[in-house]
């Protein structure tokens, strides 16, 4: 049922104007519809209080673009609240207050287009009863006219076009209603650095041993045997502080030892691997789950999350599931003691490809 404020000649025009592809019947009529049956008609028809009093339809108005300035108002208000509230380290305070007027915020908002919205419907737009047949599907030149035709009744019926206050408010209102989030977001970067920048780079770096994890010992290029896996990280990072967990995370790299006659290098790295042993990023380039499981007979790593598989013994590639890039590879050699060390940082960045867009 749609609604809306109405005179007698709009009533008049939307009966009118459906009469082509709809069955439309007057209180207490019945009628047959096309496939033979019969439609016992609509309960009498019991106007609203906006449908007799013009005074009241124009206060329902208001009530409705006011709703939607609210709801302007509070996506405003969330974001100024994350400026005027910042949580400061471990301060219980900040984070009750940050926490407490980002909400309120973001309920005012969500209030304002959710009430205004339902407010809308069922007090300003037209009332008005229709019986629509149901049609097989298709795509004929009449049935692309009569739904081009409902959406033109649709918007006469629902004022959008025509009450340019409310359809403007409403407009505002979607707009800013997703401010907050977008400035929320920006903030799990640290203030100082460009987060673009920080995923482009991890703590791997020329001449930095490999270690394993967790325990941060340095290993051989002797020690990794043919079809074994290591979990591997930067040396002296098994210890690291709290606060850089995250840092840790991001350079987590899987270390594995391949027949040398197996691997179909790329030309442009034949040198980043060592006697067959190649060193690959853990993290999944779907949404960034740690790949944790090799196949040694197949050459195969997947991940847990989303089932990603990708082939080692072919830098990597995707051959399976909704990743849609391979694990990029960190380019390794062997210093004079015979250590396994990075030759450089990654040469792109780790992880899912959304954390490359800015």
């Amino acid at each position: 049922m749609a609604q809306d404020d109405h005179s007698g000649a709009e009533l008049a025009a939307a009966d009118s104007s459906h009469a082509a592809h709809d069955s439309v019947a007057s209180p207490g009529t019945a009628l047959i519809t096309t496939d033979g049956f019969e439609n016992p008609g609509f309960p009498p028809h019991r106007p609203r209080v906006t449908d007799e009093d013009p005074k009241r339809a124009k206060r329902a108005q208001r009530t409705v673009y006011t709703l939607f300035y609210l709801s302007i108002l509070g996506s405003v208000w969330a974001v100024a609240a994350y400026m005027l509230f910042p949580i400061e380290g471990n301060d219980v305070d900040a984070v009750r207050l940050n926490n407490m007027f980002i909400g309120l915020g973001a309920t005012l908002a969500l209030f304002g287009i959710g009430f205004g919205a339902v407010h809308w419907a069922k007090s300003v737009m037209v009332d008005v009863e229709l019986a629509d047949e149901r049609h097989p599907v298709g795509g004929s030149p009449e049935t692309r006219a009569a739904a081009a035709q409902v959406f033109a009744d649709a918007d006469r019926e629902s004022g959008f076009s025509r009450r340019s206050v409310i359809r403007n408010s409403l407009i505002g209102a979607l707009i800013a209603f997703p401010l907050p989030a977008v400035v929320l977001f920006r903030g799990f970067a640290p203030q100082d650095q460009n987060p673009v920048e920080l995923l482009n780079h991890t703590m791997w770096k020329q001449g930095t041993r490999l270690a394993l994890d967790p325990s941060g010992a340095p290993i051989k290029a002797s020690d990794v045997t043919i079809g074994s896996a290591f979990h591997v990280i930067p040396e002296g990072l098994a210890d690291l502080e709290h606060g850089k967990l995250e840092e840790k995370a991001k350079a987590a790299v899987l270390l594995m030892r391949l027949e040398p006659s197996e691997l179909n290098e790329l030309p442009e790295r034949a040198s980043w691997s060592y006697d067959g042993i190649v060193a690959y990023s853990k993290i999944c380039t779907h949404v960034g789950c740690p790949v944790a499981l090799y196949e040694q007979h197949t050459h195969h790593l997947l991940c847990p999350c989303h089932q990603s598989q990708f082939d080692v013994a072919n830098h990597c590639e995707v051959i399976f599931g909704p990743a849609k890039r391979p694990l990029p590879q960190l380019p390794i050699a062997v210093d004079d003691e015979g250590y396994l060390v990075a030759q450089s940082d990654f040469t792109e960045p780790v992880g899912p490809s959304f954390w490359e867009r800015n």
